[in-house]
């Protein structure tokens, strides 16, 4: 815990509802997405039997009113180490996962988006309270910083496989979420937004962009959601479809959907959902419109809290 001798200065309110609204966004903006293959949409509920698109939108609305605490826990602990940070916003992540429990009575929806739009809302808060600017390659080097020895302490060490991560990590190497987040969103930084930036450049529909990049991360992603229920044969198996999918041409015109509807069908047929690779696609998403805003004119009103311990009572 940081001293109470010192004042600690925290973003303005605005600040904070600004990035915390538009990682509300990206999660809504990825289950309306449609059609996605195996996974909640619009048009059913894929690969799932115990949610639905009510779930997810009830599951972002409960998480939305604790994104803001994160980027306010990241202007207060900019004092921190990044490799302290991590252990301060831990409450506020399990706070919101028994939020969002209790909005789907007991279904996950967005646990992995709880613990990856977590670490980049605290990274804009960091960044706001510093004065710096908040550009994507920022947001993955800090989340990358909080993270750092992750995969070791968590998957590697100690691990006698009692949840499923540890289990993928012994059986199939595969690090999921935290590997992803310790290595600062690689899959998303190098592949998706450059690939759905381009893609919108071009001129294509942002909504079809967007399938196209949810086949780049699956074809890329080692989904323990995937390897969980179909094993390594599910998940190459679906790795390979997205890449044929993609030398087919992908998704760019609405004449392409009907081949996603069939590997949607397949999916479900297979009781496949990609739910590692959504997750990446919110980041992607998220990362994609911070990118489109100019964050110094965001970060030039801040207020004082009462001192830095406050940050860790509220």
């Amino acid at each position: 815990m940081m001293s109470n001798t010192h004042e600690q200065e925290g973003i303005a309110p605005h600040i904070a509802a600004h990035y915390s609204d538009w990682a509300w966004r990206a999660m809504l903006a990825e289950v309306n997405l449609s059609p996605k293959p195996g996974l909640v949409d619009r048009y059913n509920s894929g690969a799932h039997r115990d949610m639905a698109l009510e779930d997810f939108y009830r599951s972002a609305d409960a998480i939305r009113l604790w994104l803001p605490r994160f980027v306010e826990m990241g202007a207060c602990s900019a004092g921190l180490p990044e490799s302290a940070v991590l252990t301060a916003i831990r409450p506020i992540g399990m706070a919101c996962e028994a939020a969002m429990f209790r909005a789907t009575y007991g279904v996950n929806t967005h646990k992995g988006s709880i613990f990856s739009l977590g670490l980049l809302c605290t990274a804009a808060g960091r960044l706001s309270q510093q004065k710096k600017r908040v550009t994507p390659e920022a947001l993955c080097r800090l989340a990358a910083g909080f993270c750092e020895g992750i995969v070791a302490r968590e998957l590697a060490q100690h691990n006698a496989g009692q949840t499923a991560g540890q289990r993928l990590y012994m059986q199939l190497g595969l690090t999921g979420a935290r590997g992803e987040a310790e290595a600062g969103f690689p899959l998303v930084r190098d592949h998706a937004l450059p690939h759905y930036q381009a893609l919108k450049a071009q001129g294509v529909d942002p909504e079809l962009a967007l399938l196209d990049t949810l086949l780049v991360l699956m074809a890329r992603n080692g989904d323990t959601n995937v390897a969980s229920r179909g094993g390594a044969d599910g998940l190459r198996w679906l790795q390979q479809r997205a890449i044929a999918l993609l030398r087919q041409g992908g998704i760019r015109h609405a004449g392409d959907l009907p081949a996603l509807a069939e590997f949607d069908k397949a999916c479900i047929a297979r009781h496949l959902s990609p739910g590692g690779s959504a997750d990446l696609l919110i980041v992607t998403w998220f990362l994609a419109e911070i990118s489109t805003v100019n964050s110094q004119t965001l970060s030039s009103t801040s207020f004082s809290w009462r001192n830095s311990d406050d940050c860790f009572k509220r």
